[in-house]
């Protein structure tokens, strides 16, 4: 898959992810909180399915 989530893009998405998954695992929010797997994942894998269905990118050039 093509890196299309650039540097704080990036970065935003792997503090949610963390946030939700930490209150989802210490019970402060319900189930829903595991939903923070995703933004963690597309963070650290640098690509997201859904910018790429709508055409979007937030990678620099330099970094493709």
């Amino acid at each position: 898959m093509k890196i299309n989530v650039g540097g704080a893009d990036r970065i935003l998405r792997i503090v949610v992810g963390l946030i939700l998954i930490l209150l989802a695992a210490t019970g402060q929010v319900g189930a829903w909180g595991w939903i923070g797997i995703v933004p963690l994942a597309t963070g650290l894998l640098k690509t997201c399915p859904l910018y790429s269905v709508l055409g979007m990118n937030t990678c620099p050039i330099s970094q493709k």
